[in-house]
């Protein structure tokens, strides 16, 4: 199954088992109100909270890039290189202290390793239901809907890297320090929260998996529109839409599904992960980041020109204790495709390193101590130790 799904993903770009590609369009909004709502007619994304297009550009669709990548428009203005959010909501773009430059997107072609370029973090809820948003709105609490928080403990509207490194983390991994956070889930006017471990996948973007390299301390972005109302965009960014139980292909939330304790409902989402090398933020929160794009040559998949670092490529994977009567289920952003997610990074640089070199440049399907547990690969090394630090 794994490999069908591979291959498919090959074809479109971005692969999904309850999936929902992630889309370079809007992120957070303000609060919405979290009721029933029938799914809208198609219609153009806007910019992130109504901000412009780069010069020369139309706004970001809200469905897969059509191949065309985001680009920094010329003479973006230039900002401190403090790694630090800005002082009020919104932002802008925000330079990378260390930029990497003088780099060409890989058209190296690899060896065949099996397929699997990838490693785990499995984190479980920091905090749930609260309306901040340091990427969005950052300095603002409670400017935003609700979101369910994971990773970091200390997530809040005045994060920066340097609380995050302060923080801990609910994550298996000890240095993973970062800090991830979606929209929470409602039946009615009941918060739903994932239950136990999730999984956010690393994996590699880009055919050739040895040019991954790891994100740079600070890089945040937006996955996602939050003010998506293309239904039938958002599941074609998708492999089988929303899931719960044998219901899937699903371009929203299902109205009803199985009973059965075990029936939860599903969505994994992409990112993208091609960086432009020079800025940790955008004034969209999108802009700096980009969609491999398809070479159609044995090279395959590509960063394009104008975002040529390739870095992991997250894949949320969340699963909501929610079935039977789903009429009133939807996410405090609004319904199924406005669902989205934000990533503000603050690994341990060594320990990030190590996992992105000891399993995506290695080729191995790795959990998350590092390890590939597959019957053909032992004996496996590990990168990190039975405390899932490294040695």
């Amino acid at each position: 199954m794994f490999h069908a799904r591979a291959r498919r993903w090959r074809r479109s770009a971005l692969s999904v088992s309850v999936t929902a590609v992630a889309v370079l369009a809007a992120g957070c909004g303000p609060k919405a109100p979290v009721t029933a709502q029938p799914t809208p007619p198609a219609q153009s994304a806007a910019p992130v909270d109504g901000q412009p297009s780069a010069p020369g550009q139309s706004p970001t669709p809200s469905g897969v890039p059509s191949g065309t990548p985001s680009t920094v428009p010329s003479g973006a203005p230039s900002t401190s290189a403090s790694s630090s959010t800005p002082a009020t909501g919104q932002g802008g773009w925000i330079k990378a202290p260390n930029p990497v430059t003088n780099v060409k997107p890989s058209h190296a072609v690899p060896p065949n390793k099996g397929g699997f370029h990838e490693f785990q973090a499995n984190c479980t809820v920091s905090r749930t239901n609260i309306g901040d948003d340091p990427i969005v709105f950052p300095n603002l609490p409670a400017a935003s809907h609700s979101h369910t928080f994971m990773g970091n403990t200390t997530t809040n509207a005045a994060t920066t890297v340097e609380s995050l490194k302060a923080g801990k983390t609910t994550c298996k991994t000890k240095g993973d320090l970062s800090a991830y956070w979606m929209p929470t889930l409602y039946n009615g006017d009941t918060a739903v929260n994932p239950e136990g471990m999730q999984t956010i996948y690393y994996k590699a973007g880009v055919t050739d998996y040895r040019s991954v390299r790891p994100f740079p301390t600070g890089l945040r972005y937006v996955v996602g529109n939050a003010k998506n109302t293309d239904a039938d965009k958002f599941l074609d960014a998708t492999e089988e839409g929303f899931e719960c139980g044998d219901s899937y292909k699903n371009k929203n939330i299902p109205l009803t599904c199985p009973t059965e304790r075990s029936v939860k409902l599903n969505i994994r989402y992409q990112a993208p992960s091609c960086w432009d090398g020079l800025h940790l933020d955008s004034p969209d929160h999108q802009r700096h980041m980009a969609y491999p794009v398809d070479s159609h040559t044995a090279s395959g998949w590509v960063c394009p020109d104008s975002h040529p670092v390739a870095v992991p490529k997250l894949e949320f994977k969340m699963a909501w204790p929610v079935n039977g009567d789903m009429s009133k289920v939807r996410f405090a952003s609004g319904n199924g495709p406005t669902f989205h997610y934000d990533f503000f990074n603050a690994w341990d640089e060594r320990t990030l390193a190590a996992m992105i070199n000891g399993c995506i440049v290695a080729a191995r399907q790795c959990d998350p101590q590092g390890h590939d547990g597959r019957d053909d690969q032992q004996p496996a090394p590990y990168v990190l130790n039975s405390d899932y630090l490294l040695p």
